[in-house]
């Protein structure tokens, strides 16, 4: 076949001939388009154009369906996206994907994330949350639909009246965000990003807690270490949240998916934690001994320290209980606070250091670098160090009995 010469040709095709023709094979009507016939008679248009140097055919749908007109459109704006650099059959393909709505981004992003978390119970609790506050508002709202003030709509009503709640849902609204931006779903910025500024200031309760003194801690052990079984659990699991000085929550919902008695180490999710960051926790050897201890009594559940029914965690009034029965004018979350000043009063270690322990947030741009990483073996030489000091005095108090005492004050 002699290649024809001379200028391409331009609109060469017209209505009349579109309609007519009928043998089978391919008609040009310049600038890369192109009427196919089939041998069926089936006509269709197809659009010859090049991509990133490579030739590239593209399909614009049947003669009978798209007319010539609108053919000829669709392969100017084709050819412009290649022009420029950009790829018109993606282009085409993001196109003809529907844009899913909230409910159905948010139970994706869950669905991806899941196997990633080590506690079915903690993922639940992800989408249980955006069920409940977000749903109803958005749920029904395409991705690309939704603006900043939509999201104050779901974060208005708990802002104030459930803060913490409040920021758990702010910050999965955002991830959902996030993942609806990577897949190409949103074109613009993160609604989620600066919502603050249209909702009311939150204002920062501080809570304190009366703190034993560190010097009064190791008797107070000692008494917890009576091994009769009555209330056993209960004390095992006071001596751990004092050897960690973790907070009260995470020691009664400790499971035992948790814990890594050949590592030594207790890893603590985000969702479980108050900074929503995981938390590692060293264990000491009398903090191993515990958990064994805990593995010894054959109770089958989810618990390490479990309450009257095995798949139940203790009542977090546990240990309020166990100090009001006492007399002891201390709360259990003060023991992080009687760590903290045993750091600072008694040894070495620097302040970053404890702060990482008891898993605060960091207040200025020098303890920041450190959660870079989290000092684990650092830390857990400090643990170890703590736990001699709670066993190791030579104290002849007895359980519960405190003579000169003085009220120390914890923040957390």
């Amino acid at each position: 076949m002699t290649k024809r010469r001379g200028l391409h040709p331009d609109k060469a095709l017209s209505t009349l001939k579109v309609r007519q023709v009928t043998k089978a094979g391919r008609y040009s009507d310049g600038q890369g388009l192109y009427l196919v016939v089939s041998d069926t008679g089936a006509k269709r248009w197809m659009l010859r154009i090049v991509v990133r140097g490579r030739r590239r055919d593209m399909g614009l749908g049947g003669a009978n369906l798209v007319s010539l007109a609108d053919a000829r459109q669709l392969a100017l704006q084709y050819r412009l996206i290649a022009r420029n650099g950009g790829d018109p059959l993606e282009e085409r393909r993001k196109e003809r994907v529907t844009t899913p709505t909230f409910a159905e981004a948010a139970h994706q992003v869950h669905a991806e994330a899941a196997p990633t978390w080590k506690n079915p119970k903690h993922a639940q609790q992800w989408i249980n949350t955006l069920e409940t506050y977000a749903l109803p508002h958005i749920g029904s709202m395409q991705l690309d639909h939704i603006r900043s003030a939509d999201l104050l709509r779901v974060l208005s009503p708990i802002w104030l009246e459930k803060p913490e709640t409040a920021r758990r849902v702010r910050q999965r609204l955002k991830t959902v965000f996030d993942w609806a931006k990577a897949s190409g779903f949103r074109n613009t910025d993160n609604p989620v990003e600066g919502i603050e500024r249209g909702l009311p200031k939150q204002t920062a309760k501080v809570e304190h807690h009366a703190a034993m003194p560190f010097a009064e801690v190791p008797a107070f052990v000692k008494g917890l270490q009576r091994t009769d079984k009555k209330g056993l659990i209960n004390r095992r699991a006071f001596e751990m949240l004092i050897l960690t000085a973790t907070r009260t929550s995470e020691v009664l919902n400790a499971e035992w998916t948790e814990f890594d008695l050949k590592q030594r180490l207790w890893v603590i999710s985000a969702e479980r934690m108050k900074m929503d960051r995981e938390h590692r926790v060293p264990l000491s050897q009398r903090a191993i001994e515990i958990v064994e201890e805990m593995q010894a009594l054959g109770l089958q559940g989810t618990y390490v320290f479990p309450g009257t029914k095995l798949d139940r965690p203790m009542s977090n009034m546990a240990f309020t209980m166990t100090l009001r029965r006492l007399g002891v004018p201390y709360t259990a979350h003060g023991f992080r606070s009687s760590f903290r000043d045993w750091v600072a009063e008694t040894t070495d270690y620097p302040n970053e250091l404890a702060e990482m322990a008891l898993a605060h947030s960091v207040g200025n741009k020098v303890e920041a670098a450190y959660r870079r990483g989290d000092m684990l073996e650092r830390r857990r030489a400090m643990m170890e160090g703590w736990a001699e000091y709670l066993h190791d005095q030579n104290c002849d108090k007895k359980y519960g009995t405190f003579k000169n005492s003085r009220s120390g004050q914890s923040r957390d």
